[in-house]
């Protein structure tokens, strides 16, 4: 007899989901699933009219980078700097792409060796980068997201 009251127990234990509230179980379910997802990470990249949204993620990535190279290469064409001394440095610029689309200049980086040879770099390059095109955003869950990336420019004189 007392082998069975034992089991019954136990029994009870095992079994303290069971009254959990519908609420806390919908909410224990959404944690997991929330904890789940890796959210350094999109699900669709951000794509221009010349990329395809049907195609797998790599290529969407490689088209993304391919375009915003174009367009980065484009606004800072005719951008000119007289310096007195050889450079031959990289700095890294960082974008956000909002959930709307929009392209923004978040950082120039400062180098003094750059800004000692040109004062107002910094301040030319994101003028000239701030006037992109708009993107569809990257998505997350099929929900627009931000984006933030990095490009980097290499400054050679020789």
């Amino acid at each position: 007899m007392q082998k069975y009251m034992l089991l019954s127990f136990f029994g009870l234990l095992v079994s303290c989901e069971l009254f959990m509230s519908k609420e806390e179980q919908t909410q224990k379910v959404v944690n997991e699933k929330l904890l789940a997802i890796d959210w350094n990470d999109v699900d669709q990249y951000p794509l221009f009219e010349d990329c395809d949204e049907m195609a797998t993620k790599p290529v969407q990535r490689d088209c993304f980078q391919s375009v915003m190279l174009d367009y980065f290469s484009e606004a800072l064409s005719g951008l000119e700097f007289q310096v007195d001394n050889d450079m031959n440095d990289t700095v890294y610029i960082d974008f956000l792409i909002d959930e709307h689309g929009f392209i923004s200049v978040l950082n120039v980086e400062e180098k003094n060796t750059v800004l000692n040879e040109i004062s107002d770099f910094n301040l030319r390059v994101s003028e000239r980068l701030n006037d992109l095109t708009t993107v569809a955003p990257a998505l997350k869950q099929g929900n627009p997201v931000g984006l933030r990336f990095r490009l980097p420019l290499v400054l050679n004189t020789q």
